[in-house]
């Protein structure tokens, strides 16, 4: 299939690399951009007993700051929202982290077994926006959370305009969303386009990670919604190759 891949980098290079091995065309236009404070925040890392990782985002802008702060969180548990979080966590040094099951919300149970309020707070890696009440989650079981923003993702202000020109030229058969907060930006500037640039994206697959990456893109009526059985990249990309299938 010929797809675009809404994804942010660097993971976009990662996900577009591994859609080519199965013979896909991909064009890349993120609809976030990474970016971290400069400096970065201090971490109280003395009086949490624990981190919690919803992305590799977080994970990244830990890598970013000195070795000791580095060498500081390694000695802590971490907690992490899915296996390839977990995998970027492990090349950091990170020795056996909890693996949840993919989002947020599924991750506040495997915290609460393993944590005691009376061991201080957690520490999550946080952005500047939060997928979740994670901190109201936790709160139930009597644990509370520190989450100095780490990174920011800055949204796309217009359609990227090789996206424009691929879908007003048909080339454009797959959508790839991520994150309900892609698909919101995605449905609203696709609804800011002109005409034949919309209608041509709503007859495209849109291929989403999650029913609520699905719900978002509503704005949008695409004709056909596909969702990953489980929020993963592996099962996204296993969609994607049933759909390709099913077209061929």
């Amino acid at each position: 299939m010929r797809l675009w891949l809404t994804r942010p980098e660097p993971d976009a290079a990662r996900m577009a690399a591994r859609l080519a091995e199965a013979g896909h065309a991909v064009l890349r236009a993120p609809l976030l951009r990474l970016a971290f404070p400069d400096p970065p925040p201090p971490l109280p890392l003395d009086r949490v007993q624990a981190l919690i990782a919803t992305s590799r985002n977080g994970l990244r802008a830990l890598a970013r700051m000195d070795e000791t702060t580095r060498a500081r969180a390694r000695t802590l548990p971490l907690f992490a929202v899915g296996e390839s979080t977990a995998a970027l966590a492990r090349e950091m040094g990170f020795a056996e982290p909890h693996v949840g099951s993919g989002t947020a919300k599924a991750l506040a149970p495997l915290i609460a077994r393993h944590c005691d309020p009376a061991r201080g707070p957690l520490l999550h890696l946080a952005g500047d926006r939060l997928a979740g009440d994670l901190a109201g989650a936790l709160a139930e079981s009597g644990l509370s959370l520190v989450q100095p923003v780490l990174y920011s993702m800055e949204e796309a202000e217009t359609l990227p305009h090789q996206v424009r020109a691929a879908f007003r030229e048909g080339w454009i058969e797959g959508v790839i969303l991520m994150s309900p907060r892609t698909a919101r930006i995605c449905a609203r500037l696709l609804a800011e386009a002109e005409p034949d640039v919309r209608e041509a994206a709503r007859r495209a697959v849109h291929f989403c990670l999650s029913r609520a990456v699905a719900d978002a893109l509503a704005p949008l009526a695409p004709e056909k919604r596909c969702i990953a059985a489980a929020p993963s990249m592996e099962e996204l990309l296993a969609l994607v190759n049933l759909e390709a299938a099913h077209l061929s």
